[in-house]
């Protein structure tokens, strides 16, 4: 008695599912470079010249600080 073996075709799956990890690596790519440019333009944006009458700030980081006294400020208590 001959059986017939039927065996799927494996070697046409591997070039559709690189196509695809390609496709999702370069969507990727794009994903994380539009994130950083996203950053650099916030990061960019800056307060030229502000009055307040109290700041709290939680975390700050400053590359470069200056402060100037005023002589019409009120002093501090």
């Amino acid at each position: 008695m001959a059986r017939e073996v039927a065996r799927r075709r494996t070697a046409a799956v591997t070039p559709d599912l690189l196509t695809l990890a390609v496709g999702a690596a370069a969507f990727g790519a794009i994903a994380v470079g539009a994130l950083a440019i996203g950053q650099v333009a916030i990061g960019r944006l800056a307060i030229k010249k502000a009055r307040f009458g109290s700041l709290e700030v939680d975390e700050l980081t400053v590359r470069r600080l200056r402060v100037l006294d005023r002589q019409d400020a009120e002093p501090a208590a």
